[in-house]
């Protein structure tokens, strides 16, 4: 046994899996509700700009959330191989994951800057149907391609304080951060009037908070469990391998669902042109919201599961699993059952103002046929999960694609282009999608932890 006082968040990865799930899932809801709010306060005070503001940053959405997914992703790899030595007593092990993935962290940020700056103009003002909205879509890219290692970091840190089962430390960075973000986006957009380009130096500001934050508690605080150092580091392939064999299936996953934005961006597209594209990234922002909870339920998911799996423990990794899915749903349930029923008030905060206000009908429909996407959100989530907490991250991956890129484009181009629904069919596609892929990944999980320790 490689360590013999535990801090609390150990204990309760080790301990019993139900409660260890609620108390590492609370704290981690909160915590993303309000960093989602400050994804909602971007989209409320662009919307006040105008349809055409909105529609830019719409446009750079799945790009930005694919950089998100690269942190999130790697972060993931990184949580999850810290929560299997922490399950097998490897202490030191942990610690050296916990640098490494920071190391890569830094790298990546980098690369994406270096490759995506020369080539921002062409891609945007490719993709918009005027040279308005390419225009704003370019440079509120510009800015936030520059910082892609402020917007990774935050995410990998996060994952690290996390997998130690330090929950409540790793929440309060992001906290921080979105309530900076609330703050700053009027400042900047209106009071500063940087319109556009206000909102992306707003955001990047307050995740660079974050990030400072982040850096004290890794590396200055000394009540964590882990030591991390970068003194005497030394780039092993054995732990590069334990983190990316989860972080890249992890991060490609979470890439896969900005691919399939893209895709819906290019349907809705051809269906109501750029209104269109400004309805799907508002109604993208709320449904965000709308499964925050297990958002927040997954990383316990993955920490107490994969915790199981390295103490070889089949029964606390099925009962994880499976009370994951009960708690979630009864969240997600409920959440569905307010959008629908509050769609206009909700649509309304997109729409105020002149502008924005051709999309006030458009975006009612979009929250009250996507009400029905919620109560399938849970079983999925808590199968890519299971998958990523036992280090199977390529079986998450797959389930993400059939889910996200074949199922629910493939229905939203049918029902909106070939059966002529327009964005009405986008929207019952993605929910039909959804519910078809359930099946098949619960079915998946099920069988490969009954196939366990045998």
């Amino acid at each position: 046994m490689e360590f013999l006082e535990m801090t609390e968040g150990v204990k309760d990865l080790l301990g019993d899996p139900k409660k260890a799930i609620v108390k590492l899932s609370i704290p981690m809801i909160l915590g993303m509700t309000i960093l989602s709010a400050y994804q909602l306060a971007d989209g409320i005070w662009v919307a006040g700009l105008g349809s055409d503001q909105l529609a830019a940053v719409g446009l750079f959405f799945p790009f930005f959330l694919a950089i998100m997914a690269i942190g999130n992703g790697l972060g993931m790899g990184g949580s999850t191989a810290i929560a299997r030595k922490l399950g097998a007593r490897k202490k030191k092990d942990a610690e050296q994951i916990a640098i490494h993935t920071i190391f890569l962290g830094i790298i990546i940020g980098l690369i994406v800057t270096v490759i995506s700056i020369p080539i921002v103009e062409t891609v945007f003002y490719g993709l918009s149907q005027s040279k308005t909205v390419g225009l704003y879509a370019t440079t509120y890219a510009q800015i936030l391609f520059s910082g892609a290692i402020i917007i990774i970091f935050p995410c990998v840190a996060n994952a690290i304080i996390r997998g130690e089962g330090a929950v409540k430390k790793a929440v309060y960075g992001l906290i921080v951060g979105s309530f900076a973000n609330i703050i700053l986006d009027p400042i900047f957009i209106y009071t500063f009037d940087m319109g556009v380009a206000g909102a992306a130096w707003a955001t990047l500001l307050s995740l660079f908070i974050s990030a400072i934050i982040f850096i004290y508690m890794i590396f200055i605080q000394k009540t964590s469990f882990l030591k991390v150092t970068f003194k005497k580091f030394k780039i092993k392939k054995i732990f590069l391998k334990d983190i990316l064999k989860v972080g890249i299936p992890s991060a490609m996953t979470q890439v896969s669902i900005s691919i399939s934005l893209f895709f819906l961006n290019i349907i809705v597209r051809i269906s109501q042109g750029d209104t269109g594209i400004a309805v799907l990234t508002s109604g993208w922002r709320i449904m965000m919201v709308g499964v925050i909870p297990m958002l927040g339920v997954a990383p316990a998911i993955e920490s107490v599961t994969g915790a199981a799996f390295g103490a070889m423990d089949r029964e606390k990794l099925k009962t994880g699993f499976y009370y994951s899915i009960k708690f979630g749903l009864i969240i997600e349930i409920i959440i569905g059952i307010l959008i629908f029923i509050f769609a206009e008030q909700i649509a309304l905060l997109f729409s105020y103002s002149t502008g924005s206000s051709v999309i006030f009908s458009d975006l009612v429909i979009f929250l009250r046929i996507t009400a029905f996407y919620y109560p399938v959100v849970p079983a999925s989530v808590a199968a890519a999960s299971v998958f990523r907490g036992m280090g199977y991250g390529t079986i998450s991956l797959i389930n993400t694609i059939i889910r996200v890129i074949i199922l629910q484009t493939i229905f939203s181009y049918i029902l909106a282009i070939i059966f002529n629904l327009g964005l009405i069919g986008v929207w019952i596609g993605i929910v039909i999608g959804a519910c078809i892929s359930v099946i098949i990944s619960v079915s998946w999980a099920k069988i490969t932890i009954h196939s366990l320790f045998k």
